[in-house]
């Protein structure tokens, strides 16, 4: 069944601004900018300002199951700009190997990274990582990659990307273990 009108609103804390022009969503704040376009989904999508406070109000008219879930994903999305702009995300990864010590090297001033010594592979994987994400290596723990970036989906997908180039071929995956993996997903600024 269609709903006549199904709303999703979104409050915008002080200090980031959010411009809003033909379904492209610009969200600035103090790590910086970020932008993003929905055009792809029809809905209405509106900035309004109080004296007080300003909140993203998000629209669906006419929209069956499918469409009106668009709603809170869109509002997910806006969400984790803003937590981009104001805190940074960061992932933590963890290199585990049972007998040949993975050797990952941070390069082009932590805008790649090299993988060596797989299960003891001579093939040396290279990983990009995506825009605006910065990787390195900790200091706290050894075998620890830590990313860093304002965008999620950048983030997240480097990181994805990290442990695809350590998928275990030909191999029973129960056994072999070896990989980087995802350990922890936190923001920059801690509170």
């Amino acid at each position: 069944m269609r709903d006549v009108l199904q709303t999703e609103e979104l409050e915008v804390p002080e200090g980031i601004t959010i411009e809003i022009k033909s379904r492209v969503i610009k969200v600035t704040g103090p790590r910086g900018t970020l932008t993003k376009n929905v055009r792809h989904v029809d809905m209405d999508i509106r900035v309004v300002k109080t004296k007080k406070s300003s909140k993203v109000t998000l629209a669906v008219w006419q929209g069956g199951r499918k469409h009106v879930a668009c709603l809170r994903t869109i509002r997910s999305l806006i969400n984790n700009m803003v937590i981009g702009v104001t805190k940074g995300f960061l992932y933590k990864m963890r290199a585990v190997y049972a007998h040949f010590p993975i050797n990952a090297i941070i390069q082009d001033s932590g805008n790649a990274i090299e993988i060596r010594n797989f299960l003891g592979e001579k093939t040396v994987r290279h990983v990009k990582m995506l825009n605006g994400v910065c990787i390195s290596e900790s200091k706290a723990q050894k075998d620890e990659l830590i990313l860093e970036g304002n965008d999620i989906e950048n983030v997240s997908q480097s990181a994805a990307s990290i442990q695809g180039a350590c998928r275990v071929r030909n191999k029973d995956i129960r056994k072999f273990l070896d990989g980087i993996y995802v350990s922890d997903r936190t923001t920059i600024t801690q509170e």
